[in-house]
């Protein structure tokens, strides 16, 4: 038994016509027919009288069509409770944030935000990409922001921009007078990497074209970074060079330290990310939008790129085995 096949005995009770019930469900009056058959054999029970004119509705019949009016009417309203909730504009949402990207973007966000779902309470989590995913699994989090693809079921993304990487030199640094960098032997034992951030880690050693980390960028230290301006303030002091998210720079006044790559440039695809069983569309179109209108005009032209993935580095591999 169907849905459908309630909705064409309530059509057929209705115009006791099998050509108009059929014309009505958008049915060949054949295909109508059968579904009829199928129901009453199913049940074991005749639904209609055909042999009178107009068709009507046996005694069993009557009640069938009465509670199935009253399903369909429960079916509605369980839609029409469906799309309140995607439409919901109100409540508590709890957005999870890599760490790398959000405070160059969640300031601008917030405030835009704030506007345009007054009535809606976010709970901002700025946080590394594996805890991210952890929080997706678990509930924890309703909604991520970072970067795709994942590779992880049950989850579902929704692109919103890509985010170019720049290179970050210190003043002597060999190419720190050039329009662009290139990736040289000589830098790859000085690239500076955040500690745990191991999708981060995997997309800058596939920029170098490495398949692992150096144990040691200096012979003395070894460094436990943790964010992307403490890696910019080692550059300065000429202790390694790095590969960081363009927006990270946006309001860099030392214009000579970073450096663009050459097209097809290396990016990152930022996505909102939820569990499968999330719902609330509009809410993801409206973050989306505003998240886009944050961006600098820079980001927002047409350039040709490569896309750098994380989730099958074999360094990011090993380093989240057993943890993810």
């Amino acid at each position: 038994m169907t849905l459908q096949q309630l909705r064409y005995i309530v059509a057929l009770d209705e115009h006791r016509h099998f050509a108009k019930a059929a014309e009505q469900c958008m049915v060949t009056q054949p295909g109508l027919t059968i579904q009829l058959k199928n129901l009453e054999g199913e049940i074991g029970i005749k639904i209609f009288d055909r042999t009178k004119v107009p068709l009507r509705p046996t005694l069993l019949g009557t009640e069938i069509i009465t509670r199935a009016k009253k399903v369909l009417y429960e079916a509605e309203a369980i839609r029409g409770f469906v799309v309140n909730q995607k439409n919901d504009l109100k409540g508590n949402v709890t957005l999870g944030v890599i760490s790398t990207l959000s405070p160059y973007l969640i300031p601008q966000f917030i405030k835009a935000m704030k506007s345009i779902v007054p009535d809606m309470h976010f709970t901002i989590k700025e946080t590394g990409t594996g805890q991210l995913l952890h929080g997706l699994q678990t509930g924890e989090i309703d909604i991520a922001l970072m970067a795709t693809p994942t590779g992880m079921p049950g989850l579902r993304e929704y692109p919103v921009f890509n985010e170019p990487f720049v290179a970050f030199l210190h003043e002597n640094h060999p190419m720190s007078e050039e329009e662009y960098y290139e990736i040289n032997q000589g830098d790859k034992p000085y690239l500076l990497l955040l500690q745990q951030e191991y999708c981060y880690n995997a997309q800058m050693l596939d920029i170098c074209g490495l398949t692992d980390r150096y144990d040691k960028v200096n012979e003395q230290f070894d460094y436990d970074i943790n964010s992307i301006e403490t890696l910019k303030n080692l550059v300065r002091a000429e202790l390694g060079f790095a590969i960081i998210p363009q927006l990270s720079v946006i309001n860099e006044k030392e214009s000579t330290l970073f450096k663009p790559f050459k097209d097809p440039k290396p990016v990152r695809e930022i996505s909102l990310v939820t569990s499968d069983t999330f719902s609330r569309k509009l809410l993801l179109e409206k973050m989306s939008q505003t998240i886009w209108s944050c961006l600098p005009d820079s980001l927002k032209q047409d350039y040709k790129y490569k896309k750098i993935q994380w989730n099958d580095s074999p360094y990011f591999i090993n380093a989240t085995a057993g943890s993810l």
